[in-house]
């Protein structure tokens, strides 16, 4: 964006209109020349207040952002969002593509705001999931059992859609009411469960909220790595789940960093990576196109459909990958270059876990453990099974464990 731009006012207005506006917001409107925004936005503008010319954002709006706005550089521009900018609104756009120092954002009450006031909820306590753009898989990671959640919906297709998603994934009794136009005159609740949803369209304008309720037949998931095994589909090639969440906790992911899971099998790693904070992004690289797939369907039921899976065999799938903040090694130690290549990868302070039950894999990981230290166990679990009429133990293969954080180079 051109530095002579001025600061650019972005407004928000809520289905109230004009009437909801404050001083402030009526005032920056009424002297713009220009005024950005949905046409659904602009037209809660009364011409006669607001007589500056009247632009809608153009498809694909962010790469049209820096030029819309450098046109109209010499004229005086607001632009409109619906409620709150900055909360799942244009602000974070106009931030990412323009600078913050740009702005000057005029918040109205969210959408969000205005739900927990009609239903007594405390907004802190409560978790909001957008599914603009966004798939219905990425609610399945919220789902627990008297949960309440708010969902934001892309259209007015989405509470029905939403509805059928929990039917068919263990939540029908779940408590579904669809707040409409919260704010305006034409504000109503519309209140059912999943299971008799009568609608299949409502108000553009609205947000759901859920009371998450599991049908008792569904498998319960919880909140920390180690889920079952059977929340997955795998051919055998599966981290085990007690196995798993060691590895999550040497891995020790933090918001917002990205993990490579390198031979991905069933993507239990990456997956349960990407549970832990909804900012967390992982890549998982597996050779097997049927494997890869199967990662895909994993991600999808367990609620990180924004996993991203690279059917490619490791180190060659590797080159144009994002530098990581970890990186995990499932299967494959014994590549020629697999292990030099993630070590060249990660930058100072990044991680590495890799495990293995074969003795092949565990002296590769015994030299790396002399070179560059870091912590080698290993891992051993048993499970209490049938013995005739008593109970003994059934001993897994052991696993060898390798973790590290790079150092700096000196």
């Amino acid at each position: 964006m051109n530095a002579a731009i001025s600061v650019v006012p972005v407004v928000g207005i809520g289905a109230d209109g004009w009437d909801g506006l404050p001083e402030t917001s009526r005032r920056v409107l009424r002297t713009a020349q220009v005024l950005i925004g949905a046409p659904r936005q602009l037209d809660l503008l009364p011409a006669d207040d607001c007589p500056g010319e009247r632009i809608t954002w153009p498809t694909p709006l962010r790469p049209a952002v820096p030029g819309l706005l450098a046109a109209h550089q010499d004229r005086t521009i607001a632009v409109l969002a619906s409620g709150d900018p900055s909360f799942y609104g244009i602000a974070r756009t106009l931030a990412e593509t323009v600078g913050a120092q740009r702005l000057r954002v005029l918040p109205h009450p969210s959408s969000v705001s205005y739900a927990c006031a009609r239903l007594g909820w405390p907004l802190e306590a409560v978790e909001t999931v957008s599914l603009v753009a966004r798939p219905l898989a990425a609610l399945a990671a919220a789902l627990h059992d008297g949960r309440r959640l708010l969902v934001l919906g892309e259209g007015p297709g989405t509470p029905a859609d939403v509805a059928a998603y929990l039917r068919a994934t263990g939540w029908g009794g779940t408590r579904v009411r669809v707040l409409e136009q919260l704010g305006g005159p034409r504000e109503r609740l519309l209140d059912a469960t999943a299971a008799d949803w009568p609608l299949e369209r409502t108000d553009a304008l609205h947000v759901l909220a859920l009371d998450c309720v599991r049908d008792p037949d569904t498998l319960r998931l919880g909140a920390v790595p180690g889920l079952p095994d059977e929340a997955y589909e795998h051919d055998g090639q599966l981290t085990k789940r007690y196995v798993r969440a060691a590895t999550l906790a040497a891995l020790a992911p933090a918001p917002g960093e990205l993990l490579w899971d390198i031979g991905g099998g069933s993507g239990s790693i990456g997956v349960e990576w990407m549970r832990t904070h909804r900012s967390c992004r992982a890549i998982a690289v597996e050779k097997s196109p049927e494997r890869a797939a199967r990662i895909t369907r994993n991600a999808d039921a367990l609620g990180v459909p924004a996993l991203r899976v690279v059917t490619a065999a490791a180190p060659d799938g590797l080159a144009s990958l994002p530098v990581p903040h970890a990186i995990f090694i499932g299967g494959g130690l014994t590549a020629p270059g697999l292990l030099d290549a993630c070590w060249d990868a990660l930058p100072a302070g990044g991680r590495l876990v890799a495990n293995t039950v074969t003795l092949e894999s565990e002296a590769l990981l015994a030299d790396r453990y002399r070179r560059h230290g870091g912590e080698l166990v290993r891992l051993a679990v048993a499970t209490a099974v049938p013995v005739g009429g008593f109970t003994g133990w059934r001993q897994a293969m052991p696993v060898t464990q390798w973790s590290v954080t790079k150092e700096e180079e000196a």
